[in-house]
């Protein structure tokens, strides 16, 4: 079973399972035919975590985050920050030089990432899976509506259109533009050869050209040229991090998760702040549901903004946050309504990821992204970088601020649900920081609710990352009314995926093996059986 936002990558991930191949194979497959049609998303440019386990027990998360460049310094925006994002998405700076353009990239970990996957879990080779992805590249695909209405929707006030983005440089320009004004329309094929020149050099000399080979010397030459913070000696020691799962139980079920810089820490902890109540009782999305479960995701993210960082440079307590008597401290504030504060420092939400899970219990899960986008395409080679240094903390001193080498923190959290041994669940999400909320709603739909993950992704959402009550419209008046009265600043929005994350979700039944998918239906996707 295959399950992701974009049709055609699941295509290409079932007939890698067809042949034989494993999740894994599948899922890296899948994910680089997803780097091609979906290239404002995700590509090679980009970072991300795979969420692993295999059929015989063995689990790893493989964190390929993007990392700061060795030329930053944590004082070098601070006297040009202008203000937090309205939305909570991250800093304004003068110049957007943080957002848009070389000075936004991080070194990035994609490649690295996929590669250890193939390496460690894999069953094809490394050509195999890039296959499809060069095809697809060189032949071009059908502009999708939903890409056409990426690039040209309005930008949210204060924020840089997407169309303006893909303008950035001209390389990018003439790759996602017909003419001077107008982006390619939907159904119209967009070619990238010079993405598959790319991708077939890879494919021939190995993942290791990104970092230390020819395409790395003209990427490093790009972006030295042009006052970028990454250098050929960023791009040459970059390393993925291999790690056991954050693991923990929820009402008799094992959950693994990833761990920080990622967004698992808090889904944990708010896991375990929801377990002091029987939430089934309160009945799905119902007044005293939504004020619950909505309280506990503010206590974890408060908790998840105020300590929350790369651990590798900062001291972060987990054991502390992440203990059933930090939890229950959080339940009692909650239950005497105590007021929450939280420092809020959103994620763009512009990311995507894949799920699949084989018919021996394989389960991949993995998130992968671009931020939103920097807009830069060094000529010649066809791919977009990374804007992730617009998540990092541009004020000195914060856990989150900005260092070289430094990983920002990101709400992915690539998620694997066991029953005793046997998975039972796996599932995860493209959509910033709401990524949390959107994967905690569907695991409760499926563990507490019993809903198949069809119903389970398609329910109506909510979110609460601060004194921001975010719902969709689907959820009555009534509801809304009731909460605003309890101190929500209520924020209804009709545009799902703006607000909600895109969880794509497969079940397996822990006795037959038999598996269904439920791709979130808020933009497309699909979820496809081999």
């Amino acid at each position: 079973m295959v399950v992701a936002p974009q049709p055609l990558a699941v295509e290409e991930g079932v007939k890698v399972l067809r042949r034989g191949g494993n999740a894994f194979d599948a899922a890296v497959t899948a994910a680089f035919v997803q780097m091609v049609i979906d290239p404002q998303m995700c590509g090679v440019a980009g970072f991300g975590v795979a969420n692993l386990r295999a059929a015989d027990g063995r689990h790893e998360v493989i964190d390929f985050n993007g990392t700061a460049g060795s030329r930053v310094t944590p004082e070098m925006w601070k006297d040009i920050v202008i203000e937090q994002d309205w939305t909570g998405y991250g800093y304004h700076v003068q110049g957007a030089v943080n957002d848009v353009g070389y000075g936004s990239i991080m070194t990035p970990g994609t490649v690295a990432g996929m590669a250890e996957t193939l390496r460690r879990f894999g069953t094809i080779s490394w050509a195999d899976a890039l296959a499809p992805a060069i095809r697809i590249a060189e032949e071009g695909f059908p502009v999708t509506p939903e890409l056409w209405r990426l690039w040209n929707q309005p930008a949210p006030p204060g924020r840089i259109a997407m169309r303006e983005r893909l303008k950035a440089t001209e390389a990018s320009r003439r790759i996602y533009f017909r003419d001077d004004t107008e982006t390619l329309r939907p159904g119209e094929l967009l070619r990238n050869p010079d993405y598959a020149q790319v991708l077939r050099r890879l494919a021939e000399a190995g993942p290791e050209d990104f970092y230390t080979g020819e395409i790395a010397a003209r990427m490093a030459e790009d972006l030295e040229r042009n006052g970028a913070f990454v250098t050929a000696d960023d791009l040459a020691s970059y390393r993925v991090q291999v790690q056991a799962p954050l693991t923990t139980t929820y009402r008799g079920y094992t959950v693994h998760t990833n761990n920080l810089a990622g967004g698992g820490l808090c889904l944990v902890q708010i896991l375990h702040i929801l377990e002091h109540r029987d939430i089934v009782s309160l009945g799905l999305n119902s007044v005293e549901y939504i004020d619950f479960v909505a309280r506990a995701m503010q206590a974890g993210f408060h908790d998840w903004y105020t300590y929350g960082a790369d651990p590798r440079f900062v001291d972060v307590p987990v054991d502390w946050l992440l203990s059933r008597e930090r939890a229950a401290e959080w339940f009692a504030r909650i239950r005497d309504r105590e007021p929450i504060t939280v420092p809020l420092y959103p994620e763009p939400a512009s990311t995507t990821h894949i799920t699949v899970v084989d018919a021996d219990g394989n389960c991949a899960a993995i998130t992968h992204s671009l931020g939103n986008s920097s807009g830069v395409v060094t000529p010649g080679l066809g791919f977009t970088y990374n804007n992730i240094m617009n998540a990092a903390n541009p004020i000195p001193g914060r856990p989150n601020s900005i260092a070289p080498g430094k990983a920002r923190l990101t709400g992915m959290c690539p998620t694997i649900v066991l029953q005793g041994d046997e998975p039972v669940l796996v599932l995860g999400a493209p959509g910033g920081t709401r990524i949390i909320t959107g994967v905690l709603q569907v695991l409760l739909n499926v563990i507490d609710h019993g809903l198949g993950p069809v119903e389970a992704v398609s329910a109506p959402r909510f979110d609460a990352q601060s004194h921001r009550l975010d719902c969709e419209t689907r959820i009555p008046s009534w509801v809304k009314e009731e909460l605003g009265r309890r101190g929500f600043q209520i924020v209804p929005n009709p545009a799902a995926y703006w607000t909600f994350p895109l969880v794509q979700a497969v079940t397996r039944d822990p006795v037959t093996g038999a598996l269904q998918g439920g791709a979130d239906p808020r933009l497309g996707g699909a979820a496809m059986s081999a």
